[in-house]
């Protein structure tokens, strides 16, 4: 356990030393995210009503989707370029080369939500201390599983990288459309609504909503922690056995 945290610890530095020499970087990341918060926000609100409470989650759950799906892309450079490669052959333990890149999306991910809801508050946002630190700590957990995927996909594209471009563009936005991030699926179609109930996604986003809200004992809570739970248990799993051995 002593080596698998020290080898942790090396791998998330190396990590996030270049993400701390280029802030810049991280803000430029969060123009989508700003942008869907600030004219996007807007106009929901005055066409439907609908509160920042309702809102500000879905741009959380949204940036947890592109973040830590994209984590993929800087293994696979490196797995492109063979630095990769000189990793593998270290005494490093697999698994905290996985769990280090994860943590690092995780850091930068937390940055850029704690901004994004600080920049809510004089909009409308109302801030329920305890609901918000479950909510980010569910975001982590449902992060955490998604960028395992991402390792998981980066290594099986090699050595082209044409794969993981396909996969994660094409599942992307379904997952985000269908989950009714940006809008409500109750006035939906029957079918489309059904697909979304057997969206993980789904479940994340209305628990999200009910902790924002300062709900913390709301079902939808539980089964969103459930359902972040089972992705991470799941993609750590496929992670870490495609890190020893380079396939899944």
């Amino acid at each position: 356990m002593t080596t698998f945290l020290r080898d942790t610890a090396t791998v998330f530095s190396r990590e996030l030393r270049p993400s701390l020499r280029n802030p810049a970087a991280l803000l430029f990341e969060m123009g989508q995210p700003l942008l869907f918060l600030f004219l996007f926000g807007a106009l929901l609100d005055g066409a439907t009503g609908t509160s920042w409470q309702w809102f500000v989650p879905g741009i959380l759950v949204m940036m947890c989707l592109t973040g830590p799906m994209g984590a993929g892309y800087s293994l696979l450079v490196e797995l492109l370029g063979g630095s990769m490669e000189r990793m593998l052959v270290t005494p490093l333990d697999r698994r905290a080369m996985l769990v280090g890149r994860a943590l690092k999306a995780m850091v930068l991910l937390l940055t850029q939500a704690v901004l994004i809801i600080l920049l809510a508050i004089p909009l409308g946002f109302e801030l329920h201390a305890a609901g918000v630190l479950a909510g980010l700590a569910q975001l982590v957990v449902f992060g955490v599983g998604l960028g395992a995927f991402s390792f998981v996909l980066a290594l099986r594209s090699a050595p082209n990288g044409t794969l993981f471009y396909m996969v994660s563009q094409s599942i992307l936005f379904p997952l985000l459309l269908l989950s009714g991030v940006l809008l409500p699926l109750d006035t939906a179609p029957a079918w489309l609504r059904a697909i979304g109930r057997a969206n993980p996604v789904t479940y994340i986003v209305d628990a999200q909503r009910a902790l924002f809200a300062g709900e913390l004992t709301a079902p939808s809570v539980l089964y969103g922690t459930a359902s972040a739970c089972l992705i991470a248990a799941l993609g750590l799993r496929l992670g870490v056995r495609a890190m020893r051995t380079g396939v899944v």
